[in-house]
């Protein structure tokens, strides 16, 4: 796909790999609609691309954003029309985390969770594909996560919206197939973001043990959302159908393929070695 002077649309742009698609796609010369709830991080973002835009005549706005919201996510592409001329590209970026085990997340952050990571990707969806059918050429690049290929404990929430995320993009893609509109789901491994630190904790778990499990949990993060966000966008450009992001990813992807129902025997204990 040719991103030079088509307009992209990021969720969760305020920062992390949002924030770093953004940067690879105006390096290409990719006009730019961004979106995030966090105004403060989405300010940062229009700023640190401004010099960019301005060098190479992009055009750039910022939305604020709160994904959860249908109402606003309904609006947003009337909102973006009035910055751009059309919409080629729609990344589905925003997502959170809980953290706790399945008895420990009450059913309001479960459901909040599901909210913004799988159930705003399907409206976002709904509401941009008539924008994106339009184009001469179009894709829709959906962030599941390696826990969108392997469950471990812990991820109850966040995994089954990710491997949601990964159903729903497969799926779409193939209703799609033969049309000018292509569906990319992408697998991030350990990107160094905030999310771990930013989830949300039970209540019933104990303040040092929920800081035990983000230090944990931030050693796995060691790719920077830089290097995420170039692998990605290069995966947009090569129209792949899947994007793995790390060797972490592409080790847990073939430990999956080959022990779908045991790879936790062998994989848990190497996670648990790792976090040491």
């Amino acid at each position: 796909m040719k991103l030079h002077d088509r307009t992209a649309l990021v969720t969760g742009a305020g920062s992390g790999i949002g924030r770093a698609i953004a940067h690879s796609l105006a390096q290409r010369g990719c006009h730019l609609a961004l979106a995030d709830v966090n105004a403060a991080g989405l300010a940062d973002t229009v700023a640190q691309l401004q010099p960019t835009a301005s060098a190479r005549g992009l055009r750039l706005s910022r939305h604020a954003l709160d994904v959860a919201d249908r109402a606003a996510v309904a609006a947003l592409p009337d909102e973006v029309l009035g910055h751009h001329p059309g919409l080629q590209l729609l990344v589905n970026n925003a997502g959170v985390a809980v953290g706790g085990t399945f008895e420990q997340v009450t059913e309001a952050d479960f459901d909040w969770l599901f909210e913004i990571n799988f159930h705003a990707v399907v409206r976002l969806t709904r509401a941009c594909l008539p924008l994106l059918q339009r184009a001469d050429q179009a894709r829709i690049v959906n962030l599941s996560s390696v826990y969108g290929l392997i469950s471990p404990p812990g991820q109850t929430a966040y995994s089954a919206s990710k491997f949601a995320v990964r159903g729903f993009s497969n799926a779409l893609r193939h209703e799609l197939a033969g049309s000018t509109v292509g569906v990319t789901v992408v697998h991030p491994g350990g990107v160094a973001t905030q999310i771990a630190r930013s989830a949300r904790k039970p209540a019933a778990v104990p303040a040092a043990e929920i800081e035990q499990r983000i230090a944990e949990a931030e050693k796995k993060l060691r790719m920077p959302p830089a290097r995420a966000g170039e692998i990605i966008v290069r995966g947009m450009e090569r129209d792949k159908a899947r994007v793995l992001v790390g060797g972490d990813a592409v080790v847990i992807a073939w430990l999956e393929r080959l022990a779908p129902v045991s790879y936790w025997r062998w994989l848990g204990p190497l996670v648990m070695k790792t976090t040491r």
